[in-house]
């Protein structure tokens, strides 16, 4: 029972910590990842509240050091999904029924703990699970996640504050409903922060979830999960699940009570959950939510006026960070005749700088990539760029998984602007430039807009105000997330709304009102004060 109108503080960014020499933070992140190296983890899955252990082990590797064990989680069968969905049903009415303060009040703790006393456990867990350097993983499941938790809280109040006009004698109200169901979340293996906000944006409106991470994200997911039952989440309201993907779906997907898709994945994936979606639909009790973004093939343009050396450090960073492992990483350039040969001067001094290795060695700037079924794509692409008359590889090239799975970073060049690495998307530190006659831009132009079927995130580099004019409006639709003088990654919660449309998703820009929205289901409520007492109307009255 709430006896009051709430306000909610306005929501600052996390700071990012620097983890330079001498700082606390880096030491206690050092001490963090040698602990939890030295022993191995049993990460059960967690339905209802409970712990469920099921005996059949898989086993968790750092990419970088895929020899040793961090630990093992418990994996699940389509009992267990089963199970997931009855407990997150049988604690619906109560949670939905919670007045948002407190739902609010878990999710700014949660918040809180993962600035504080989580900080270095959810980093650790993220630089070893998933290969990211010390600011990859703070930047991510640190700031991000916690953005994700205060932005959404306070977007939330936004939306149950929208309320109608009222006329006289008539009180006009709308209330907020939750879904009437459950959510699925099905989360990817390259932020921490997208599986912590794909579960718990839903929750947060007082809908109930089932959640399924990546198998590559288990060991930072069982963090994520700790933190929501330390901050008060009660038992049912979202419920994690180590099940197949298949098995999961067959389960999810033929349910009446599904609500629900909130994706972050492969476009294959999403197409295949969406077709069955369709095929099911009258099974379902109401027409379920699809919300899903599903990667890139980003770009990188820069018009003849751009200064060289800025567009040489976004190909770098823009590219290589991550090991080109985000779904906004730049992947496609197109670059000018009259600055091409300073820019390929620059990225090769660059790529002779970057230092590859383990993310508990801090001077790496380059980690692996995710696991082996990434490494042997990536490399196969590699080697038909050394083979194909088309292409011809600038910088990088070589490959290694004896110890992890090393992609160095690769910058191809080719003649062909459609070539397969420029409209493919290889997720992973693979580059390939298409040098364009500087006196084509408006061509190049078309270029860019018709080459990918996505359109996450792309970048314009130009010091001329009429080519940035024009670039952003034949652009218009090739990307959710554009960039002016800047590399194509790293969105900020609260800042720039992350999404994309065409085969990238539905665009509903994760960490915004426009995504929280999705997750309830409006009921207006008009109430009269003087109800009339006779059916006539006034004009009907005789002259």
């Amino acid at each position: 029972m709430a006896f009051g109108f709430s306000k909610i503080y306005s929501p600052q960014n996390e700071i990012v910590l620097t983890y330079a020499p001498g700082t606390e933070e880096r030491t206690t992140l050092k001490q963090e990842l040698s602990r939890r190296k030295s022993v191995e983890m049993d990460i059960p899955m967690i339905i209802g509240g409970k712990e469920i252990r099921t005996g059949n082990k898989k086993s968790i590797h750092p990419p970088h050091e895929h020899q040793h064990v961090l630990g093992h989680y418990h994996k699940g069968s389509k009992e267990h999904v089963q199970l997931a969905i009855d407990a997150a049903l049988k604690a619906k009415k109560a949670w939905e029924d919670t007045t948002w303060e407190n739902r609010a009040a878990i999710f700014l703790r949660a918040a809180d703990l993962i600035s504080t006393k989580y900080r270095a456990s959810i980093n650790a867990a993220t630089m070893l699970g998933q290969s990211k350097s010390a600011y990859q993983a703070e930047i991510d499941s640190a700031c991000e996640l916690a953005d994700f938790l205060r932005f959404n809280v306070y977007y939330m109040t936004q939306i149950y504050s929208d309320q109608p006009v009222n006329s006289p004698g008539v009180w006009n109200r709308v209330e907020y409903r939750p879904l009437e169901g459950f959510i699925f979340a099905l989360t990817p293996f390259n932020f921490t922060a997208i599986a912590g906000n794909l579960g718990s944006a839903p929750a947060m409106l007082g809908n109930v979830v089932v959640w399924k991470p990546s198998e590559d994200q288990i060991y930072s997911a069982q963090v994520i999960m700790q933190i929501f039952l330390e901050a008060g989440l009660p038992d049912g309201v979202i419920n994690l699940v180590f099940a197949s993907g298949p098995d999961v779906g067959e389960v999810v997907f033929q349910h009446p009570d599904f609500a629900g898709l909130h994706f972050t994945g492969s476009t294959g994936v999403f197409q295949h959950f969406w077709n069955i979606i369709g095929q099911n639909i009258h099974k379902y009790k109401s027409y379920p939510r699809i919300v899903g973004e599903t990667g890139g093939k980003d770009f990188i343009l820069a018009h003849p006026s751009a200064t060289a050396a800025e567009v040489a450090t976004a190909i770098t960073r823009g590219a290589f960070e991550y090991q080109g492992q985000k779904c906004s990483a730049a992947s496609r350039v197109y670059l000018p005749s009259n600055l091409w040969p300073e820019i390929e001067r620059l990225i090769i001094e660059d790529s002779k700088k970057i230092k590859m290795g383990s993310t508990e060695d801090f001077s790496c700037f380059f980690n692996a990539v995710i696991n082996e079924k990434s490494f042997d794509k990536l490399a196969s692409y590699i080697d038909k760029a050394k083979n194909d008359a088309e292409a011809s590889i600038i910088l990088g090239g070589n490959y290694d998984k004896s110890v992890g799975y090393f992609i160095e970073p690769t910058a191809i060049r080719t003649t062909d602007p459609y070539y397969i690495t420029m409209v493919e998307e290889l997720f992973g530190p693979i580059v390939t430039i298409y040098v364009y006659d500087e006196n084509d831009f408006d061509g190049v132009l078309k270029i860019v807009d018709n080459t990918s079927g996505y359109a996450l995130t792309g970048a314009i580099f130009s010091n001329d105000r009429y080519a940035l004019a024009k670039a952003v409006e034949v652009l218009r639709h090739a990307a959710g997330n554009f960039y002016i003088n800047d590399k194509p990654t790293g969105a900020v919660v609260g800042n720039q709304p992350f999404g994309g449309g065409r085969a990238s998703g539905t665009n509903d820009k994760a960490g915004s009102l426009w995504n929280l929205i999705r997750w309830v289901s409006p009921r207006t409520i008009k109430e009269n004060m003087l109800p009339p007492t006779h059916f006539s109307y006034p004009f009907m009255a005789e002259d």
